[in-house]
């Protein structure tokens, strides 16, 4: 039986932005099927670089991108970008319809499905998310929370295999904080998760990748990388006082 190929696979990526500034430098990564993975790095380590390669938003350096088999690029970008969903940090970025509803059905109207389709996909989406009720409302009636889970519901309406998110825990409150893990522990998605919330990376990947510098500097369980000083400190990574990660189970 042959092997699935990898859910997210990066070789030697390297990319310069027009005003010369070089933000990666040969960045590999292979994602499994259902993996869950965290990538931390200070800020301008290239993280949101790599992220917009991944469905080609970025495109034109040195290397490959390739999400299940498939390169990011020419013909199969359609089908690349219904595969690999990106929530992005402000959920007001990707919510912009007059109720909730409309918001989750508009990829999949894109796509040219049938309306009764569209409906269960909206209904399935937002029960993934814990917002069933949600769908007549307007986003703006929400929460910051609530609407960060509709924006997951948006991306989740397309059936992607990959969910890529950026930062999904920050201006959470810690209710809020919690909804969200539990919602994409339940989900059966090869996840990507940016994050400079360490914690959160542990609860949520059981392995991380370091960026730094346009580089993967380490590549390994969350628990390992987190309990090594040296690391964290060598690329401005900072656990909360008193936060123990060989503590907690």
């Amino acid at each position: 039986m042959s092997t699935p190929p990898p859910s997210l696979l990066v070789e030697d990526l390297a990319f310069a932005y027009p005003d010369g500034h070089q933000a990666l430098y040969g960045v590999d990564l292979r994602i499994g099927p259902g993996e869950r993975v965290a990538v931390l790095g200070p800020n301008g380590a290239g993280k949101t670089t790599l992220v917009l390669h991944l469905n080609g938003i970025l495109r034109g350096g040195r290397g490959r991108v390739e999400v299940a088999g498939l390169p990011v690029e020419g013909r199969d970008l359609r089908e690349v970008r219904r595969r690999v969903g990106i929530v992005f940090q402000d959920p007001d970025d990707q919510l912009f319809m007059p109720t909730v509803g409309e918001d989750v059905a508009f990829g999949p109207r894109n796509l040219g499905l049938s309306e009764p389709e569209v409906a269960r996909r909206v209904a399935d989406a937002l029960a993934a998310v814990d917002m069933a009720d949600a769908a007549d409302r307007p986003p703006h009636h929400l929460s910051f929370g609530q609407r960060r889970r509709v924006a997951v519901a948006t991306v989740l309406s397309m059936r992607p295999e990959v969910l890529v998110l950026d930062e999904p825990s920050s201006n959470l409150d810690p209710a809020g904080r919690r909804e969200l893990a539990e919602v994409l522990q339940a989900l059966p998605v090869t996840l990507l998760m940016v994050t400079h919330d360490l914690p959160y990376a542990l609860q949520l990947c059981a392995r991380s990748v370091v960026l730094d510098g346009g580089v993967v500097v380490a590549d390994g369980p969350t628990r390992e990388l987190l309990a090594d000083p040296a690391l964290l400190a060598a690329h401005r990574l900072e656990l909360p006082f008193g936060f123990d990660p060989r503590a907690v189970r």
